[in-house]
């Protein structure tokens, strides 16, 4: 099977002209799936950006039902080939099949959703207040934007469609690089793109590693971008926005969000959160709940009830084309290696190994899902965001006591809180520094509702009507009624 490997820009596939390409492997076997993917170096992201400035000359004049007739085609022609883009995700960064159709079926929704904000793009007005003045307000596009996913590999089409369908049906026209580790479902976008009637230059797809994502977050042209990766890739992009033109950002970074466990907590269900749900892409998820912290009473129960719950769960993992797998590997050797280093730094911090801790299998990059039981507040395997399917557990006695031990960090993405108690969930969660709380459950993406991070897990929101107006500026129109009439 052939793979479309080329740079799309102005609604053509073309070669780079840095002449840059790079392979992609299949962590599953490190098998090559492809090799020849062409790497954007300046020249090509000039041309994607200058592709994208012709484009918004016209796409900013398009009705709001125009451009919703182009992203409602979208959905229906991606609707059409979910299974083909979920193969993608398998079999470049592991995805259990099964895991990837459910990323999958959420992207026509994004599309459909943002095409019916097309044509509601309202304003304000206020009323002369004594001032002898009315005041307007207008919402209009920022023009030429981009998304990187760099570390987004768990979802390239969920990451992607969350920044361009929000951005172009504002009047933006967009150039996006996904995650070098799983390129190939987003410049498979190309052809859809063209198909669904989007004009030239609305929206390019380029390829390439961090160095591709730096010429991005520092072109002169490019007037607002948004990434979603890790801390230290975001500041950089940041810093590059910073220095070139001032451009605004949204980062949605990494988490170490807390699970809350009550003693009246359902265990069944939380048992069932805490494991597959954490486990959900083999832990690979940034807002995932990373450390759950269970008060004392329930422990015991909960703790042994979970050890077996991992352990079930190991033996569903393996082939990510049987519909029946549900854990894979890690993305790639790169993040194989680290997540083994954070299990050797546990062990060595003195923390107990409760299940798992290791490899699993010789081929791929497996590992096995591991628990560790009260490891230090400063160790590394409890302070910073590890991306696999490793967890920590430590006991708490009082309420106060757990919200202070779950806003102990410096990530704020999200965190979940596990009660029978309806008054309890609503107060701890009105204290908890997070982007997004939910409750008897682990995030699960929400179409109409604002994700993003508080602290160090990111600036901005995506989702819902909020990630619509991260792609707008506001401008003030003001009359003045003083001036006489000549008539």
């Amino acid at each position: 099977m052939g793979y479309e490997t080329r740079l799309f820009i102005n609604n053509e596939y073309v070669e780079s002209k840095s002449g840059e390409t790079f392979s992609v492997l299949n962590p599953s076997d490190e098998s090559t799936v492809v090799e020849g993917v062409h790497s954007a170096g300046e020249e090509d992201v000039d041309a994607a950006v200058d592709a994208a400035a012709k484009a918004y000359k016209s796409w900013r004049t398009f009705s709001g039902a125009q451009r919703a007739k182009c992203m409602m085609k979208m959905a229906d022609l991606i609707e059409k080939d979910m299974e083909k883009f979920a193969k993608f995700e398998t079999m470049c960064m592991g995805q259990p099949i099964s895991i990837a159709m459910k990323f999958m079926s959420s992207v026509p929704a994004y599309w459909r959703y943002y095409a019916g904000f097309c044509d509601k793009i309202q304003g304000e007005s206020f009323p002369e207040d004594g001032d002898k003045r009315v005041k307007m307000t207008q919402y209009m596009p920022y023009g030429i934007c981009a998304g990187i996913g760099k570390a987004a590999w768990n979802g390239t089409q969920v990451t992607a469609v969350k920044k361009i369908a929000p951005a172009v049906a504002a009047g933006n026209t967009f150039v996006f690089k996904a995650s070098e580790k799983s390129p190939l479902g987003a410049i498979a976008l190309g052809e859809y793109i063209k198909e669904a009637g989007f004009p030239p230059g609305v929206i390019n797809i380029v390829s390439g590693a961090g160095k591709t994502g730096g010429l991005l977050s520092a072109h002169m042209e490019i007037r607002k971008i948004s990434f979603t990766g890790s801390i230290a890739s975001g500041r950089k992009v940041q810093d590059a926005a910073t220095k070139s033109n001032l451009k605004d950002v949204t980062l949605e970074l990494g988490g170490k969000s807390p699970a809350i466990i009550f003693n009246d907590a359902d265990l069944d269900n939380t048992l069932a959160m805490n494991s597959q749900g954490f486990l959900n892409n083999t832990g690979q998820i940034c807002a995932a709940c990373s450390r759950a912290l269970v008060q004392e009473k329930i422990a015991p129960e909960f703790l042994k009830g979970l050890k077996g719950k991992f352990e079930e769960l190991s033996n569903v993992m393996g082939d990510t084309l049987d519909p029946k797998t549900m854990l894979g590997p890690l993305a790639d050797k790169a993040q194989f290696e680290r997540v083994m280093e954070f299990l050797e730094s546990g062990k060595s911090s003195g923390a107990e190994v409760l299940t798992g801790g290791t490899r699993k299998g010789e081929k791929g990059h497996f590992i096995e899902p591991t628990i560790y039981l009260n490891p230090d507040n400063k160790s590394r395997i409890y302070t910073d965001e590890i991306f696999g399917p490793v967890l920590s557990i430590k006991t708490f006695k009082t309420e106060e006591e757990a919200i202070e031990m779950a806003n102990n960090t410096s990530y704020g993405l999200a965190a979940s809180i596990y009660t029978s108690d309806v008054t309890r969930a609503m107060r701890v969660s009105a204290l908890l520094e997070a982007g997004t709380v939910t409750i008897n459950a682990p995030y699960g993406g929400t179409l109409n509702a604002p994700f993003g991070g508080m602290k160090q897990s990111g600036v901005g929101r995506e989702s819902g009507r909020y990630g619509l107006m991260e792609w707008l500026q506001s401008k003030a129109v003001v009359f003045n009624m003083a001036v006489p009439s000549k008539d």
